[in-house]
């Protein structure tokens, strides 16, 4: 019987959806923490205005629809079990929907649009910014869901419907909720909704001053639950059979769970369209003196961790942008051979305020600005460029962190431009820390599946799921101090000259 029981535990697995900026993907782990299969869809945005960032909302969904039943294809094929579903999504994208029939009554306003900015400084101006950071851990930012879920109100058919409890609000999460359970669930987890601007997040509730402030009906609100919980059934009619969806969590958080920061002192960065450094502060909530966010590294059996976090717009969307405004490369990975390339930076310099400088700035306004071309520069010297650019505003963020109190001993890192060793060498110099690149590159997914993974029984807490994470390489510092200095000497320069070019 026990190893007939044994068998059965073989073929269970676990399906992370993650639902991501620029794709859709589904990836089954079983319980060793083990890729057994996955399939993608791309997504793309839309930019209708300057600073505007939109997604088609029925596209996000068909896509998402579309993965999750090429997998389980192909667990049916491997015969495997499908026990459960985790979810992970980008966060702070925005969405609103009817509560009738389910109909999404404008684009997805992406977490990168800009199109708020005046309005978070006139809120600023009023003087909101300290008690809105004190209660929520944020800042008044285009970035985060309620002044883009302000905008969307200020249409008077959708701020009537809203009033009369006709529309739901939510982020990717809630929306993959209401459209996988046909309407019976409308919820989020903690991390999710302490990216909104909208939650206490020491009470871990919804603010009544904070939806006045913002002139949002609570009605419009999902519920808070867990991290690791029960949001219900997938309905039968979209993958043939129910399926309990039993973890839900934002990208980053749920990256941070899977590179094992599940604990004080666990730092991770990842690198994809963005930049998002974590660091777990525990039971504690610590408020930077520095511009990092505080947000809610999980919930889970009745216990919230917190995190410090910061957060650079533009990471891997630079190096898109060079390959599709620029067409500079052809592929991604062709950055790390000309970077590899040249001896030096050549003195060119890239600061990627492309939708404005994240911490610890908060520059939402500034546009990207390069220094140091000369007529020697190539394109090897501009993919260099944008390669360093994401390391040296870790670096600050790093810096941060440590005035903040925080020791940093090493930084595990994820998300596609982990792929370039040159780029986690480069990393490992200018931070002068040790780089650990994990066995397991796709976090995101196999942390919200190691959530999934504590609602089913299969770990007993938090504190089990480190030893399923494994590294693949570690990066170490190898430059001299001299050089290192040298080096973000310059980045300082380039930034300082983009600041004050805008105060003039």
């Amino acid at each position: 019987m026990a190893m007939d029981q044994n068998l059965a535990q073989d073929n269970q697995v676990i399906l992370a959806i993650d639902q991501g900026t620029s794709s859709s993907r589904a990836m089954l782990f079983d319980r060793q923490g083990a890729l057994q299969a996955q399939a993608q869809q791309e997504l793309a945005c839309s930019f209708p205005f300057s600073g505007w960032v939109e997604q088609d909302a029925e596209a996000l969904w068909l896509s998402v629809l579309t993965v999750c039943r090429e997998v389980l294809a192909q667990a049916d094929a491997q015969q495997l079990q499908v026990c459960g579903i985790g979810i992970t999504n980008q966060r702070e994208t925005t969405l609103l929907w009817r509560r009738d029939t389910g109909e999404v009554v404008a684009p997805a306003i992406v977490w990168q649009d800009r199109r708020t900015l005046e309005y978070c400084q006139q809120l600023q101006q009023r003087g909101h910014q300290h008690w809105v950071s004190a209660r929520t851990g944020l800042c008044l930012d285009p970035y985060f869901s309620a002044s883009k879920l302000h905008w969307l109100l200020q249409d008077p058919a959708l701020r009537q419907a809203a009033a009369q409890g006709e529309l739901a609000f939510g982020t990717v999460d809630s929306f993959l909720l209401w459209r996988l359970t046909r309407g019976r669930v409308h919820a989020t987890d903690t991390t999710n909704a302490s990216r909104t601007l909208l939650l206490d997040i020491q009470r871990l509730q919804w603010d009544a001053e904070l939806l006045e402030l913002f002139d949002i009906p609570a009605a419009l609100l999902p519920q808070v639950r867990q991290s690791a919980d029960d949001f219900g059934m997938t309905d039968a009619h979209w993958f043939g059979r129910p399926f309990p969806i039993v973890a839900v969590a934002g990208d980053q958080q749920a990256a941070a769970i899977g590179q094992g920061c599940v604990r004080a002192g666990g730092l991770k960065s990842t690198y994809g369209t963005g930049c998002f450094a974590l660091l777990n502060t525990g039971e504690q909530l610590l408020q930077s003196k520095h511009q990092l966010l505080s947000t809610v590294a999980c919930t889970v059996q009745g216990q919230t961790q917190y995190a410090l976090e910061g957060a650079i717009f533009v990471a891997g969307a630079a190096v898109k942008w060079l390959r599709d405004q620029l067409g500079l490369i052809r592929d991604a990975n062709e950055t790390e051979t000309l970077a590899a390339s040249l001896p030096d930076n050549g003195g060119v310099y890239l600061v990627p305020a492309f939708t404005g400088l994240g911490a610890p700035h908060w520059r939402p306004e500034l546009k990207a600005q390069w220094s140091g071309l000369t007529l020697g520069t190539g394109k090897a010297h501009l993919a260099r460029a944008v390669l360093e650019a994401v390391a040296y505003q870790t670096a600050d963020l790093l810096q941060a962190m440590r005035s903040d109190g925080a020791a940093l001993l090493s930084l595990q890192v994820d998300g596609g431009m982990v792929n370039n060793s040159w780029f986690c060498q480069f990393l490992a110099d200018v931070l002068n820390i040790n780089v650990m690149r994990p066995l397991q590159t796709e976090t995101t997914a196999f942390g919200v599946a190691l959530l999934a993974g504590i609602q089913l029984n299969w770990y007993a807490d938090l504190d089990a799921l480190p030893a399923l994470v494994r590294a693949e390489s570690w990066f170490y510092p190898e430059c001299s101090s001299g050089q290192r200095a040298e080096l973000l000497a310059g980045w300082q320069r380039a930034v300082a000259a983009l600041l004050n070019a805008e105060v003039r």
